[in-house]
This record gives structure tokens, sequence and C-alpha cells, in this order.
């Protein structure tokens, strides 16, 4: 399971030490020491644990451990780091997809500076450079790096179901799915659709709208076990829970069969 949170203060330490050890195994293969030396100390853990405390890091967790980090300030990105032994395995763009939805509410671009080993990454996810930058560091060697800036598309709901996965947590008796029943979210701008099976459900499909509030109005297609097709509309409104993930609570209607109504609660994984 794959989660990108908030970092608190507890994380510092391993915030600290992904960082840190990026910078000594990567750094060393494209810049002298004076700049591997400058970078370590630029990301000391006192201006790590600043940014913490101003809730502005992000970790990257997959199956409980901790892999990776990110840190923006308005719509500047200034920290991405991978544990090295995680790397090349997409992390560092799902950070990136992380910091750059969040910039999108406020910011219609983000802004970073670009060393030498993550240039190539920036540029093939749609940054450009706007300008290249020197910086004296010890013993008159000179950082060279770039500022890059995307255009960013402003999110149109409060809520971004792309990617999610759900399963259903209450239904009524009249309902088809359960806990059993897994849920795949689709969302591209106000279009949302999804699949799901499992349970009773063999196969099934939706398809509807996203609001600004983030609540669905969305039609459900299905065979069941029974090799019965039904079909059916929805409402579905969401919250946001203290673990940061999404509960939906429906009022639902079959289209067929006996046309009955029913609600259900269905949760994040």
């Amino acid at each position: 399971m794959k989660e990108y949170i908030c970092a608190t203060t507890k994380d510092l330490d391993s915030v600290f030490g992904i960082v840190q050890s990026s910078i000594k195994e990567i750094y060393p293969q494209y810049y002298p020491k004076e700049v591997v030396d400058f970078f370590s100390d630029l990301h000391s853990k006192e201006s790590i644990l600043k940014d913490i405390e101003d809730e502005l890091v992000g970790i990257l967790q997959v199956d409980g451990e901790c892999v990776g980090t990110g840190c923006y300030k308005d719509n500047h990105i200034t920290r991405v780091y991978i544990e090295p032994a995680y790397q090349k395995k997409g992390y560092g763009s799902y950070i990136m997809d992380c910091l750059e939805k969040n910039i999108s509410l406020n910011y219609s671009s983000a802004v970073l500076d670009a060393s030498l080993p993550a240039s190539h990454l920036y540029s093939s996810r749609g940054y450009e450079t706007i300008e290249h930058c020197k910086y004296p560091v010890e013993n008159d060697v000179i950082l060279v790096y770039e500022v890059m800036e995307k255009a960013l598309s402003k999110n149109e709901t409060k809520i971004d179901y792309n990617g999610k996965k759900f399963v259903p947590l209450i239904n009524t008796e009249n309902g088809e799915v359960d806990g059993n029943t897994v849920f795949i979210y689709h969302q591209s701008g106000t279009d949302f659709s999804a699949e799901y099976s499992g349970g009773e459900v063999k196969t099934g499909f939706m398809v509807g709208k996203v609001d600004a509030a983030g609540e669905i109005d969305f039609y459900y297609e299905h065979l069941n076990l029974d090799d019965e097709i039904r079909a059916g509309k929805c409402h579905s409104v969401p919250t946001i829970k203290d673990n940061g993930k999404i509960e939906l609570h429906e009022k639902w209607q079959w289209l067929n069969g006996d046309c009955s109504k029913g609600e259900s609660v269905v949760v994040e994984l």
C-alpha cells in the first residue's frame, strides 16, 4: 500500500536520513565534494525540522516503510528525495504528482531549482528551464543549476478520486456489494468512472460526474453471480477522516428489478 502523508516531528529522523543518504550516495556521481557538502548542509536536520513544523513536508510510505519525502512552500518545490534502495520505482514521480496537485489549488505553475541528477526527471514531466544559475561554494567551486517552471491545470474539484480504491463498509440488504467488493476509481477533471468486482459481483462499471465539493452522481451496472445484469444510480457524499482517508456516504436506487432504494458507506483503502 502506498500513501503520501504530511510529516510530523516524529518523522524527522526518517526524513533527514532519506535526504542525507540520497545526497551522499547519488550526488558524488555528478558533483565535486564541495557541492555535495553544500547540499548536505543546506538540508540540515534543523532546516528540515522547521519545514516539518511549518507543515510543508510530506513522506511517502510504502507498506508502512518511509521511502521518500517532498517539500514545497507556496508554488516552489524545495525538496524531493527517495531512499537510494527504492529509486527507479516511480516513487519520485508519485511524490511530484502529490506536490503539483497541492500547489495547483492556489497557483497556476510550479517552480523548482533543478540539480543535475534530477533535471532530466523534471524535463520529462513538462518543466522548462527559465533561468541558468551559478552559486559559489567552497574552494572557488561553482554550483550550476537550473530554475525550472511548469504550468499546472487548476483542480476543478475539492477531491481527486483518480487511482483510489474503495470497499463497502455498510450496505442495506437489497444491495449486492459487500466488504469483498473492490472499487477502483478514475477521475479526469469532473469526469468520473470506476470498475468493481468481488463478492456477489462478477464485474461492474460506473460512470458519472464529480462536482466542486467532491460529491459524485453516477450510474452503475454490473453482472452478478446469477448472471443477472443489474443497473442503478447513486449520489455519493464524501467526508475526510482523521487519517486522511475518504469515506463516502451513498444513497442509491436500482433502475431494474424491484427498483428499490438503499444506502451504503464505502471507505478508501
